[in-house]
């Protein structure tokens, strides 16, 4: 796995426009790569398959095992929300899709799972469709990608659809972000291509008539995928309206998932599968004998209120209004390093396949919404 450099392509933003990707960049900052890639071979793509294969069950099996054992307190998830995780866990309410975030250490060849974006993870649609036209504006067909994102996507929405409860599957996002709307309209796009009626309309037009939710003509909401974290939903009034919808509408991803966002989810895997390989060593509110860890909120988003801890130091911090549930202690483990910077791997579960990979960059060891994405290839 190396970093490869191609000859920079001056109209690569008109070239990304065209497809839809209108936040390539944060005030001129260029937010994709397009002129380097990291370059990997069909084994490393194997190996990271596998891994998210092994994890995606296992955290099934934590989840079970948050359920069985009532543990909701680990996550700070409110009692009045418990049956609505039970009975959307019971019924099998659908789920889409998920990132895992890996560290690798290129000594001792190992991936390591750093934590699982269960519920609202974004950069799908550069994973899925920007790198795809990227590799085929540069490589044409002569080289080839982990990437069946696309497909799997429309797969699993052909899958989905049986099993939904009214005619039509909205989805939201919030009106203030174009990163989200176009990970919202890509799905969208996804489950129009797999034969499912839709409808858009951002958060704050979903309306409730005093019995179940509704959209902007009235008509009730049966099915409905959102963009929009689990954890704020259950602390505003929708929460409450959730649990007292009549028409128990199915809300992807579903209830279940809060688990699995939460970085409780951490420790639990620790206790669960003590020493797996691709784990790494995480505790409650305490870093054990460890010298070398990060601190990580249970509920955070986008690197912030981390700190970074090597041989009893911090080495490096973020700030942010995020850490009044506690935090977990997970041992610090190597970044891939190159002259750019630091970087984690993404790889997406879509139903229940893994699907595809992403590179994220950063200048420090956090990686946070400024992180730079890179495509990859197999070659």
């Amino acid at each position: 796995m190396k970093i490869k450099h191609l000859v920079k392509d001056t109209n690569w933003q008109n070239r990304v426009e065209q497809i839809g990707y209108g936040y390539h960049s944060d005030n001129g900052i260029p937010y994709w790569i397009d002129d380097y890639y990291f370059s990997i071979s069909e084994s490393f793509a194997d190996e990271i398959y596998n891994a998210t294969t092994e994890l995606w069950q296992m955290c099934l099996t934590a989840v079970e095992h948050v359920i069985e054992n009532k543990k909701y307190h680990l996550f700070h998830i409110p009692n009045y929300f418990h049956h609505h995780i039970e009975r959307s866990w019971n019924n099998e309410t659908p789920s889409i899709y998920g990132r895992f975030d890996f560290a690798y250490d290129q000594v001792r060849n190992q991936l390591k799972m750093l934590e699982f974006n269960a519920d609202t993870p974004t950069s799908l649609f550069e994973c899925g469709v920007v790198q795809w036209h990227w590799m085929q504006h540069y490589f044409g067909n002569f080289k080839d990608q982990f990437n069946s994102v696309h497909e799997q996507l429309v797969n699993s929405w052909k899958e989905i659809k049986p099993y939904l409860k009214g005619e039509s599957l909205h989805f939201t996002c919030v009106r203030e972000s174009l990163e989200d709307l176009s990970n919202v309209e890509y799905l969208r796009d996804c489950a129009i291509q797999a034969g499912i009626q839709t409808q858009l309309l951002y958060i704050d037009e979903i309306g409730w008539n005093g019995s179940n939710f509704v959209d902007l003509q009235d008509q009730p909401i049966t099915d409905i995928f959102k963009l929009y974290p689990w954890e704020w939903m259950v602390n505003e009034e929708y929460g409450h309206h959730i649990t007292n919808d009549i028409l128990e509408a199915q809300w992807i991803e579903p209830s279940w998932k809060m688990i699995l966002s939460n970085k409780a989810i951490l420790a639990i895997l620790w206790e669960l599968f003590p020493n797996h390989s691709l784990l790494l060593e995480t505790y409650f509110n305490d870093a054990k004998n460890m010298v070398s860890f990060v601190k990580k909120p249970l509920l955070s988003r986008e690197g912030a209120n981390i700190s970074i801890i090597s041989n009893n130091k911090i080495i490096e911090s973020t700030t942010g209004d995020y850490g009044h549930e506690g935090f977990v202690y997970q041992e610090l483990a190597p970044l891939i390093k190159n002259h750019s910077g630091y970087t984690i791997i993404g790889s997406w579960i879509i139903g229940q396949e893994s699907c595809g990979i992403s590179f994220r960059e950063s200048d420090s060891l956090i990686t946070n919404d400024r992180s730079r994405f890179i495509p990859h290839i197999i070659e």
